[in-house]
């Protein structure tokens, strides 16, 4: 009997039993009948441990969600089991990013029964100040998403005082930090050869932060692809952005004020790809019959402009939940009094195509 099959045999059961509960809230047994698995499966889920296949964590999750089970904490403090504070800093211009980040977050530490702590930290504004400050308010560890995943001042901080951390979307993280990423020069390779599929050969580029290490890949994917097909790479064709939608509303306007303008432009996120279609309307050119126009990341951004954007798909709520239970796991270790080898999660990316691409005009 498969996963699948167990999970649909129980689930009606449970919610029979469910109904006819007259008082008192689900418990871990409720939740291992709707899923179908053993009340151990469902503990090791709930802790974070790894040695579980990911779509029993998936089921598991799922059937939590149904079911809205909590755990009584009053409970697993009278066992022993030692509260977990984890802190999350932030600092980015991509409200649809951080949303998405902030959300996977919160869930997983609902699930996993953690205390986040949530801190903004301007970059280049005493970061090494908030993150002492965070530190001192108790935290077992600190999640890093972008751009803070690269800050050296941040970074130094932690290092200088010994605090676990976990660096999420960072292109290249550091020695001896926890990390989850997806692999961005592969993703942006993907994304250019779809262009170039299409029948473009002159694709313009919007670069990100030159400040994050996803930048310079994605840069380095996008030329990749073109020497894969033989066609030169223009430096009139790249331009730099800063991951915000002003920054693509400009580099977009450049490329598109050329003698002989792209056909396409692909951007380093969905932000400065918003902006590009933006500035395609101003210059009365249609997307995608005009221009094509392409993105990063798939944020709800993507899915709220018209004509909806073709992008990359950046899984950003199953990173930051992947980035908590790293994070768990070391804790755990660390408590214990057990080695715990660093560990990069490396996570897929899909190329999801939508209306704002099209071949070259007169094709």
């Amino acid at each position: 009997m498969t996963i699948r099959s167990a999970r649909k045999r129980a689930a009606p059961r449970t919610e029979r039993k469910l109904k006819h509960r007259k008082q008192g809230a689900p418990t871990i047994a409720d939740v291992a009948a709707y899923a179908g698995f053993a009340p151990m499966t469902v503990s090791r889920v709930i802790n974070g441990e790894d040695n579980v296949r990911q779509e029993t964590r998936e089921a598991v999750q799922a059937a939590i969600a149904k079911l809205k089970y909590s755990p009584n904490l009053a409970a697993r403090t009278l066992a022993g089991v030692e509260q977990v504070r984890i802190g999350m800093l932030y600092s980015n211009p991509s409200a649809t990013y951080l949303s998405e980040f902030l959300v996977g977050s919160l869930e997983q530490a609902r699930m996993s029964h953690v205390q986040l702590v949530v801190e903004k930290c301007d970059a280049d504004q005493h970061e090494d100040e908030v993150v002492r400050g965070l530190l001192a308010t108790g935290v077992d560890g600190i999640i890093l998403p972008p751009p803070l995943c690269d800050s050296k001042r941040i970074h130094a901080a932690l290092s200088k005082a010994g605090a676990l951390a976990v660096a999420v979307a960072s292109a290249s993280p550091r020695a001896g930090y926890l990390a989850v990423r997806i692999d961005d020069h592969a993703a942006a390779v993907a994304m250019t050869r779809h262009i170039l599929s299409l029948g473009h050969s002159r694709i313009g580029f919007i670069i990100g932060n030159p400040d994050q290490t996803a930048s310079a890949q994605r840069l380095a994917g996008y030329k990749a692809a073109l020497t894969e097909v033989d066609i030169p790479v223009d430096a009139a064709l790249i331009r730099q952005g800063l991951f915000t939608y002003r920054s693509g509303l400009k580099a977009a306007e450049q490329l598109l004020s050329l003698a002989k303008p792209p056909t396409a432009i692909f951007a380093s996120n969905d932000d400065m790809g918003a902006a590009t279609i933006a500035i395609a309307h101003r210059h009365h050119l249609d997307v995608p019959k005009g221009l094509t126009v392409c993105g990063f990341d798939d944020t709800e951004f993507s899915r709220s402009i018209w004509p909806e954007l073709t992008t990359i798909r950046q899984p950003i709520a199953e990173m930051s939940k992947a980035a908590m239970l790293l994070l768990l796991k070391k804790i755990k270790a660390r408590r214990e009094g057990r080695d715990e080898d660093c560990k990069h999660v490396l996570l897929d990316f899909t190329l999801v195509r939508r209306d704002s691409d099209g071949p070259p005009p007169g094709r």
